[in-house]
């Protein structure tokens, strides 16, 4: 089993950023790191039931509390038997936190494939994605991610004008 968590509190309310979550998978999206990595999309706004996903990962949108929590259920690859979701938290009036989850039991190639590699590219994008944030609702935060050599590695051998959509 693989629970995967990444949270950052952000010196914003919740209704900020939650308004920033809403943004996934549009034309204006503040959250998802579409610079640096293949872009979040899906076949209608984000809604239960959307189809999508980024990249070589499909999921479907299963639960979507409007400003609050998205929740995906992986399609693909295969292997990937579970969830992932974006929460936003009151922590008190001037700070919420912000956290991605993955929830999964992986099995078949990807039982080996993500703990090799799956998980250093989606951790480096997720922490991407929380710099975003944090960067879009108080300006001037300069960016805590930074990307090992093995990350970089990886991104080389996956990451293509192919898969970059």
């Amino acid at each position: 089993m693989v629970l995967n968590i990444h949270s950052r509190v952000i010196a914003a309310d919740v209704e900020a950023v939650g308004r920033l979550l809403d943004t996934l998978a549009t034309d204006d999206d503040r959250l998802w790191p579409v610079r640096n990595w293949p872009a979040m999309r899906f076949d209608r706004p984000l809604a239960v039931g959307a189809d999508g996903g980024h990249g070589l990962i499909r999921y479907t949108c299963i639960a979507f509390d409007r400003g609050r929590e998205v929740v995906f259920r992986f399609n693909s690859p295969r292997g990937f038997d579970g969830t992932h979701r974006w929460l936003a938290e009151k922590v008190d009036d001037q700070h919420t936190r912000l956290t991605h989850e993955i929830l999964m039991d992986p099995h078949g190639w990807d039982r080996l494939a993500f703990p090799l590699a799956w998980r250093w590219l989606h951790d480096a994008l997720i922490e991407d994605g929380l710099d975003l944030a944090e960067a879009e609702l108080v300006p001037g935060t300069p960016p805590r991610s930074r990307h090992s050599a093995y990350v970089r590695f990886l991104r080389g051998l996956v990451h293509s004008d192919k898969v970059r959509e």
